[in-house]
């Protein structure tokens, strides 16, 4: 039920400034993890490619329970004066920063492997499976309160990919300029300057929370679901929505696409071509092609094919992309920078209305039961995001040290090959693979998204 206190401003600007300012603070510590942390710990800190890999992978296993948890905390907890969702940025904005910047103490780099080891697994669930979940949920699930419009709620997905998008400018821009430095001729990642550059991202995260909190206005009444929560019926039903795995499956397959995307960047620049410069150009382009193109005409594209048929046929084109750019092999760090900056016109579009989608699947679950779950929902497809995030670092840690990479052997030149074959194989499969999972998993096409919205709309009138 909508709220009718007057006193509330209507759905505007400040709203969607705000919801972009959540996902910016979000990127400053999720972005900084997916492109640097595996650098971090296998060229500063010396630690496995795969030994990363595989325990950023079970890492997942403690979501799988947080995760649910913090959904199921969400959705029981009572609004206050603030809203139901907005409290839980102000709450966690610190925690979530200070364990994002502990990730990253190049200080204890000369300390016994095991110490090693044992730092990062304990920062990186602290971070990941704790504090990020406890604001991210309650973050994502806020867009059904702000609006029960769903052209408001397609705004509020182009602007939080906006958010993501500048933070990325930000992180893929600033962070190759600062954090590399070149010894004996190589381009190689300096642990002091990236324990201070997570310092400053931290603090930027909590600016940017705090921003959005005071921005961003709740409308819509969710109510506190009291009931019980049944394991058994939670996973049946999420079995049987045939909705929802669709859009996980997307979104495991389209983060292992643009994660593998920039992974990779922090070693086929500076290994392959043997330029810092080219990395922050392709964050910088990359960054442009969302802002210019993608972010004002997704939504457009999106309403009048729909955010399914839009999705896949752009994720298809960048898969055939990256295809392209295996076989003709460029040369020049440019000209591949070139292939990333049309492959991300490709994933950009899916990136762009995804979030406008998962409101698009509690819609859905809502019409077929009767009860409306943001939080559980959320949480569900949030851990499935964080799943893809890990499979992602898993994959590529694993495949590195495949082809033999090491702090040794970084820059020989069949280990560098097989870095750039990489570079184009992972999003190709991955964006080939979101294509496929859209057409013949999701089912959310135009047409039905837009009558579940007259469903739900009919059923709100009688209330």
């Amino acid at each position: 039920m909508a709220k009718n206190n007057s006193s509330v401003q209507p759905f505007g600007m400040k709203d969607k400034l705000g919801y972009m300012f959540g996902d910016f603070g979000n990127d400053f510590t999720f972005i900084l993890s997916s492109s640097f942390m595996l650098k971090f710990y296998t060229d500063v800190m010396g630690i496995s490619a795969g030994v990363v890999g595989v325990l950023m992978m079970a890492a997942r296993f403690v979501d799988a329970v947080t995760d649910v948890t913090m959904g199921q905390i969400v959705d029981r907890s009572k609004p206050t004066k603030d809203g139901k969702f907005k409290p839980w940025i102000k709450r966690m904005c610190g925690p979530v920063a200070i364990a994002s910047f502990l990730i990253y103490q190049s200080g204890f780099a000369n300390m016994a492997y095991g110490f090693k080891v044992f730092w990062m697994v304990i920062t990186y669930i602290l971070w990941g499976s704790i504090f990020y979940t406890s604001i991210n949920i309650p973050y994502g699930s806020m867009a059904s309160a702000v609006s029960s419009d769903p052209k408001d709620r397609a705004e509020l997905s182009t602007w939080r990919t906006i958010g993501a998008t500048l933070a990325g400018l930000v992180i893929g821009v600033g962070t190759p300029m600062v954090a590399y430095e070149v010894v004996d001729g190589n381009t190689v990642l300096s642990g002091s300057r990236m324990t201070i550059i997570a310092g400053v991202f931290s603090i930027c995260a909590i600016v940017c929370y705090l921003l959005c909190f005071n921005l961003v206005r709740e409308r819509v009444e969710v109510k506190a679901n009291n009931q019980k929560l049944e394991v058994g019926n939670l996973l049946k039903s999420l079995v049987t929505n045939r909705s929802l795995l669709g859009i996980i499956a997307a979104a495991i397959l389209l983060l292992l696409g643009m994660l593998g995307m920039q992974g990779m960047a922090g070693y086929v620049y500076p290994n392959y071509y043997g330029s810092a410069a080219a990395q922050s150009a392709s964050a910088l382009i990359g960054s442009v092609v969302m802002l210019v193109i993608c972010a004002p005409f997704a939504s457009k594209l999106a309403a009048k094919f729909g955010k399914k048929e839009l999705s896949m046929v752009s994720c298809a084109f960048g898969a055939a992309v990256y295809l392209v750019c295996l076989v003709v092999n460029p040369k020049n760090p440019y000209v591949y920078v070139g292939f990333y900056a049309l492959a991300y016109v490709g994933l950009g579009f899916f990136n762009t209305v995804i979030w406008a989608m998962i409101t698009d699947v509690i819609d859905d679950a809502e019409v077929k039961n009767g009860v409306r779950e943001d939080g559980t929902i959320y949480s569900v497809y949030s851990f499935a995001r964080k799943l893809g995030q890990a499979l992602s670092s898993g994959m590529i840690g694993g495949l590195l040290s495949m082809i033999g990479y090491t702090q040794e052997s970084a820059f020989d030149p069949v280990v560098t090959k097989g870095i750039f074959n990489l570079s184009c194989i992972i999003p190709a499969i991955g964006l080939g693979a979101v294509a496929l999972a859209l057409l013949f998993i999701y089912p959310l096409s135009k047409k039905r998204v837009e009558e579940n919205v007259a469903i739900l709309e009919k059923r709100r009138r009688k209330a």
